[in-house]
């Protein structure tokens, strides 16, 4: 597929900051399963190219606002060709041993209720891929689709206690659940071209390692793996390592967000 993104997050500050820095991971990489054909980042207009690669493979790029503002706004525009790869990324120009993803964080350790669910849900598989489709199942069954009920702080623990979640406390809890089961795990960040009337925006899944095959996508907010409608972005250990926008600022008291996405299949550029 040839797919078109278009994406624009605005921030507004209740009074003007005078110090914004952001750190930027929104650079998908040419893999297997994607061909990046065009992709451009601006701030303020102005465009941006990342200036390094963080411990996990990510392009990074770092600005700063030093005078007084009261609006930022990031802008993506992009076109990506996608290959059906039945969601296996494999473990080509890695920069971490797999095993590193074997180790909780804050956001993704487990309790005893994701072990139970994750022990419950090996049962009879037939084979490593089966058991994590059948553990990604068991995820969304307990974890219900309901936005605004979580942040991106919330813990795993805390999204599966509630059983309410979006795509990120799905991605964490599948993480914290395979890791248990000794799946080294991690997050991803990216695009999920929409399917009918569905609302287009920014997705996240896990990638889980698996012996033979490398690593592969499994979405359990939408109980499948990425597909050739997937544009992958950046992954992690958990949200903090993979966020598209990490940063700090001095005054602006309360922020606000206006973001607005459209991901669609087209064999044009966008101007």
């Amino acid at each position: 597929m040839q797919l078109h993104i278009v994406h624009d997050t605005t921030y507004r500050y209740g009074e003007a900051a005078s110090l914004v820095i952001q750190a930027l991971r929104m650079w998908p990489a040419s893999t297997p399963g994607q061909t990046v054909k065009e992709w451009r980042v601006t701030v303020d207009g102005k465009r941006l190219q990342p200036t390094c690669t963080d411990g996990f493979g990510n392009p990074v790029a770092t600005h700063t606002i030093d005078r007084s503002v009261e609006t930022v706004k990031l802008s993506i525009r992009g076109e990506v060709t996608t290959h059906e790869q039945h969601g296996i990324h494999g473990g080509a120009n890695e920069t971490l041993p797999p095993m590193f993803y074997l180790a909780d964080t804050e956001l993704t350790a487990g309790n005893a209720d994701i072990l139970a669910l994750a022990e419950a849900s090996a049962g009879d598989a037939d084979g490593a891929v089966d058991r994590l489709h059948r553990l990604c199942n068991s995820v969304r069954d307990h974890v219900d689709y309901l936005p605004y009920q979580t942040d991106a702080e919330t813990t795993a623990a805390a999204a599966f206690a509630a059983g309410a979640g979006v795509c990120q406390d799905h991605a964490h809890v599948l993480i914290a659940a395979a890791r248990s089961q000794g799946f080294p795990a991690r997050y991803v960040s990216g695009y999920l071209c929409p399917i009918a009337d569905a609302a287009a925006a920014s997705h996240a899944w896990a990638e889980i390692f698996v012996p033979d095959l490398g690593w592969v996508g499994f979405d359990a907010a939408n109980r499948q793996s990425p597909d050739e409608r997937y544009v992958r972005i950046a992954c992690g250990r958990d949200y903090r390592d993979a966020a598209p926008v990490r940063g700090v600022r001095l005054g602006g008291l309360a922020e606000t967000l206006e973001v607005a996405v459209s991901i669609a299949e087209s064999t044009h550029l966008a101007q």
